[in-house]
């Protein structure tokens, strides 16, 4: 199993949800996030002045999957949320030891 992690653009959420549910995610877990990579956040203008933002809004997507599904979802994640600039984001892939579906005490991939 593994833990697939994506960080991409907050106006990219719903295109990607419908992609991976186009190749059969059926949950994840979505939350709000701020970070910088490469470009180090980037400069606005407000009434005049010029401040510097560090931390920009992105999304992190987290999706536990069997192996075999792991490709699908990288390629779903990056057809839907590349824009070809600068910030698109990243996707992180973990290996899971453990799963357990807490109602039912399932493990494994059939608590996925």
């Amino acid at each position: 199993m593994k833990m697939i992690t994506a960080i991409i653009k907050p106006f990219k959420l719903d295109d990607v949800r419908e992609a991976l549910s186009d190749v059969g995610i059926q949950g994840l877990t979505v939350g709000e996030v701020k970070g910088y990579g490469r470009q180090k956040g980037h400069a606005e203008l407000y009434r005049g002045a010029e401040y510097v933002v560090d931390f920009l809004p992105k999304i992190k997507i987290e999706i536990g999957v069997p192996e075999e599904r792991v490709e699908s979802v990288i390629e779903a994640i990056i057809r839907t949320a590349n824009t070809g600039k600068i910030g698109d984001g990243k996707i992180f892939v973990t290996n899971v030891e453990q799963v357990i579906r807490i109602r039912t005490g399932e493990t494994g991939e059939d608590a996925l």
